[in-house]
């Protein structure tokens, strides 16, 4: 159990890295995926999770308090919706089935509000540094 745990954990670790320059893949759930994986099944692997100076900013708010630091919510945000507009774009160019190219759009701009409102009404974490303890 514990090496399918490991291997689950890494796998979620490589789409979450995937997720931080595909706007359409999400970050934060697969990171979270791992931090689970590994806090069941290996300390050590949880542990560089955790301090990693990249990934470890995007699980530790939500670890301890469900907070987002004020930049991840920028970036989310900043590449979420070029990546909506791109999408819808190319939808209503490429798409001649009226049903396809006006409802998808209107369905995948709802479901980006949606993730706009979650990612706005989290609770905002201070940055972490080497020798500080997270809070939000």
């Amino acid at each position: 159990m514990r090496l399918l745990l490991i291997l689950i954990g890494t796998i979620s670790l490589g789409l979450g890295v995937f997720g931080m320059f595909v706007p359409i893949l999400p970050t934060t759930p697969f990171l979270l995926l791992t931090a689970f994986c590994y806090g069941r099944s290996s300390e050590r692997l949880h542990r560089w999770l955790i301090s990693h100076p990249r990934l470890g900013v995007y699980l530790v708010g939500f670890l301890y308090g469900g907070g987002i630091p004020r930049r991840a919510k920028r970036a989310a945000l900043l590449t979420l919706w070029p990546g909506i507009a791109l999408s819808c774009i190319i939808i209503v160019w490429r798409v001649s089935n009226p049903v396809v190219y006006i409802g998808v759009p209107v369905l995948i701009v709802a479901i980006a509000t949606a993730v706009t409102v979650y990612i706005v009404t989290r609770p905002e974490c201070v940055e972490l540094t080497e020798d500080a303890e997270p809070f939000c």
